[in-house]
């Protein structure tokens, strides 16, 4: 993104000495619903941005600007002070109030400043704009005022500003993929610990693409049943293995001891996060072998498990993923929590041209709706960048 109409605008607004940052959107590989079940996810950070221009004001308020928030592209300005009453009514700001909330929470002395926000990650595409928004202003802030935080303690902040700013109980995977990316890389998050590893990830030959199916099917407390079947199959386990406090913690072998004791529907999605998790680090070996077409048909193997065991996908993108099959695509599956949004392909550069094409149309012809399409680098985290 050329960022210098956001400089421009600044300066028009505020004046001389805004300071640019950015942080980006993610994707994951594969590792989906492991999260909350204490296992493992394996992000990168993408090369589309939430950028920021900040200057302190020398006031108690904070005056903020979003030039393309509206759908209609028209901007939105908001002024608010520091302290727990003065939450803005925006939403896009409240991202911007909860991180300096959250960041004075934690022992920082933030006075008012001016902030421009924009950025180029899709909204509402599974890529994470609202993290990189939170990263974005943190990073920001962390510099500005010289407030010595690491990047953890600033991804944390971001997780806390979704909770009790927000209203989104979500995981950390966003935020520290957003702070934590690395060119090249992807990072293999333990959900429990935070402990994090990079792999290699620059596959010469191949592309990383999104298709969004441009749909949501709104499912109630789906995504709260799947946590409550993992939770009572936890339990079932943990009558005779007490040191198991998530399905992270019980391989096959205990599953298997459990049969007939748990729903057959728990004990189904059970097995499919058990097996995830273990896919994953299957698929860190793979990529650090330099085996892509191999980490590939392991994203095929997510999909259809998410698809039949843990029932999140929708026909939509099971459409997509017959697609990408058919057009020898070498993994592709839904990304993110299902019932709508992407897939993820990973895609030969000879077969990449013929496959969008196709699998676009046809999806077109069959639903009605024409998907987007996003192609994606993995990138690097929250920086400062040059003037």
């Amino acid at each position: 993104m050329d960022t210098s109409k956001i400089q421009e605008q600044f300066k028009e607004l505020y004046g001389e000495g805004g300071t640019i940052y950015a942080a980006p959107g993610r994707i994951n590989l594969i590792g989906e619903h492991t999260d909350y079940n204490a296992g493992f996810v394996l992000p990168g950070a993408i090369d589309k941005a939430i950028y920021c221009v900040i200057k302190p004001n020398g006031t108690d308020k904070i005056r903020a600007f979003a030039p393309d928030e509206n759908p209609d592209k028209t901007a939105i300005n908001s002024q608010f002070g520091l302290t727990e009453a003065d939450k803005p009514k925006e939403r896009w700001a409240q991202y911007i109030f909860g991180m300096v909330r959250e960041l004075n929470k934690r022992g920082a002395t933030i006075s008012g400043f001016d902030i421009i926000i924009s950025g180029d990650v899709p909204l509402g595409a599974g890529m994470s704009s609202s993290a990189a928004l939170e990263s974005c202003t943190g990073f920001a802030l962390n510099d500005t005022f010289q407030l010595g935080f690491d990047l953890k303690t600033i991804a944390l902040a971001g997780q806390a500003t979704e909770h009790n700013y927000v209203g989104v109980k979500c995981g950390i995977m966003d935020q520290f993929a957003s702070c934590f990316g690395k060119a090249g890389s992807l990072i293999r998050l333990d959900c429990r610990s935070l402990e994090y590893e990079y792999f290699p990830f620059n596959p010469q030959g191949y592309r990383l693409t999104l298709i969004n199916t441009c749909v949501t099917h709104m499912l109630g407390g789906e995504y709260n049943e799947r946590r409550e079947s993992c939770e009572r199959v936890v339990a079932a386990i943990a009558k005779n293995h007490p040191e198991v406090k998530f399905l992270r913690d019980a391989g096959i072998e205990y599953l298997r001891e459990v049969v007939g004791k748990v729903k057959t529907l728990d004990y189904i999605r059970a097995e499919f996060v058990i097996e995830e998790i273990q896919r994953l680090l299957d698929t860190c070996e793979l990529l650090t072998a330099g085996d892509y077409e191999s980490a590939g048909r392991k994203m095929y193997e997510t999909h259809a498990g998410l698809s039949r065991k843990y029932t999140v996908s929708c026909p939509e993108l099971d459409f997509l993923n017959e697609k990408a099959k058919q057009y020898g695509v070498s993994g592709s599956r839904v990304m993110g929590g299902g019932f709508g949004g992407c897939t993820i392909n990973f895609v030969k550069d000879e077969l990449h041209e013929e496959f969008v094409e196709q699998a676009t149309a046809d999806y077109e012809q069959q639903f009605g709706i024409k998907p987007k399409v996003y192609e994606v680098v993995i990138g690097d985290g929250a920086r400062k960048l040059e003037s």
